[in-house]
C-alpha cells in the first residue's frame, strides 16, 4: 500500500513556475514508476508525464513537453513535477500516481493522491 500526498499548486500568473511535490508512504516507493496526471473542469482526466523506478526513463504529453519537468528522489520518497512557462491552458489539478511500471494510461496505476489546484492566470 502506497498513500500518496501532493503539494505546491496555487495561483501563479501565465508565463511563471510552480514546483509540485508529491510525498509517498511507506519504504516501498522506489518499487513503483510514477505518474502525473491533470484534470481541468469539465474535461477528462490526463495524462501529463510519467518516470520510471529508477527515473532513467520519462515520458510527456506533448502539451507539456520542453516546459515541464519530472523527477524523482527514491531518498525522500518523493516525485517532482517541475512546472515553468506556465499557460491558462495548464489550469487543472494535478494528481500523482503509482503503478508497477512507467506507463502512460491511468489504468496502469493503482495508487492516487488527493490532487492540487494549479491555476494559471492570463
Amino acid at each position: 500500500q502506497v498513500q500518496l500526498v501532493e503539494s505546491g499548486g496555487g495561483l501563479v500568473q501565465a508565463g511563471g513556475s510552480l514546483r509540485l511535490s508529491c510525498s509517498a508512504s511507506g519504504r516501498t516507493f522506489p518499487n513503483y514508476a510514477m505518474g502525473w496526471f491533470r484534470q481541468a473542469p469539465g474535461k477528462e482526466r490526463e495524462f501529463v508525464t510519467s518516470i520510471s523506478r529508477s527515473g532513467v526513463v520519462t515520458y510527456y504529453a506533448d502539451s507539456v513537453k520542453g516546459r515541464f519537468t519530472i523527477s524523482r528522489d527514491n531518498a525522500k520518497n518523493t516525485v517532482y513535477l517541475q512546472m515553468n512557462s506556465l499557460k491558462p491552458e495548464d489550469t487543472a489539478a494535478y494528481y500523482c500516481a503509482a503503478g508497477p511500471t512507467v506507463r502512460i494510461g491511468e489504468k496502469h496505476y493503482d495508487y492516487w493522491g488527493q490532487g492540487t489546484q494549479v491555476t494559471v492566470s492570463p
